[in-house]
């Protein structure tokens, strides 16, 4: 099984044809990773330790610094890399289906068996990317996952929802969405850190996977919400009615 980390994931199914996994990071100006991506990383790690998985893959997509953060994922336990390297910028520029169109594309290229990537970015807070991708493949999705369990072919999700747990299952191959309970990532450790080094990662561009990124939406304005007036302090309960009646009008 391959995992698809976008980072890339692929399971062992009964016949123990190969499972891949691949984790996607996205959206990194910095070379700081995004936490969700990071329990996406984890989660992918802890299949492959469980022979679930056979190769876990992680996809990045960001500046040439973002090449950093795939490090750590290779040093967290991820086989191998890919990198999409563009400089548009990823708050702005790179919306979330242009996202979804070129993980749509590594998917096409490795044939993973699930993809599993952090539930939004950190950035701006979009939350579109895996419910976009799941469509672009016709996939089944599992969103904000808080447990993820594979067996026979097909994986198991628990995910919260308001009014408690709801669990799905779906045959694989699958789009995974990680929350933040799924779990606790661990800490690279030294000599992990210097075995990723020697690690392949792979780079290429929007253009070599034939996607336009352009996005066909700008940002007007950006506006800090107006200050928010001083409250004051009352003596009694008296003054406290007075005011809400003659000054506020809300009695």
């Amino acid at each position: 099984m391959v995992v698809l980390l976008l980072t890339n994931f692929n399971f062992f199914h009964h016949d123990l044809s190969p499972f891949v996994c691949f984790f996607f990071f996205y959206g990194f100006r910095s070379t700081k990773k995004n936490n969700l991506s990071e329990i996406a990383v984890e989660e992918a790690v802890r299949l492959k330790e469980a022979k679930v998985a056979d190769e876990v893959i992680a996809v990045s997509i960001g500046p040439k610094q973002s090449a950093e953060t795939l490090r750590t994922a290779l040093a967290m336990g991820a086989d191998r890399g890919i990198h999409i390297q563009t400089d548009a910028r990823t708050d702005q520029e790179l919306t979330p289906l242009a996202v979804a169109k070129l993980f749509k594309e590594i998917v096409g290229k490795e044939t993973p068996d699930m993809v599993i990537l952090g539930k939004q970015a950190i950035d701006d807070d979009s939350n579109c990317t895996g419910q976009m991708l799941s469509y672009l493949l016709d996939w089944p999705q599992h969103t904000f996952a808080s447990e993820v369990k594979v067996e026979d072919g097909s994986v198991s999700v628990t995910r919260e929802i308001d009014g408690g747990l709801q669990t799905l299952s779906s045959p694989l191959p699958c789009v995974v969405t990680a929350d933040l309970r799924l779990n606790e990532p661990r800490y690279a450790t030294l000599p992990n850190i210097m075995k990723a080094k020697k690690k392949k990662i792979d780079t290429m561009t929007p253009e070599e996977l034939g996607v336009d990124i352009s996005n066909g939406l700008k940002v007007v304005s950006v506006a800090e919400p107006p200050v928010r007036e001083a409250g004051i302090v009352v003596d009694d309960v008296d003054q406290l009615i007075d005011k809400l009646k003659n000054e506020a009008g809300v009695l």
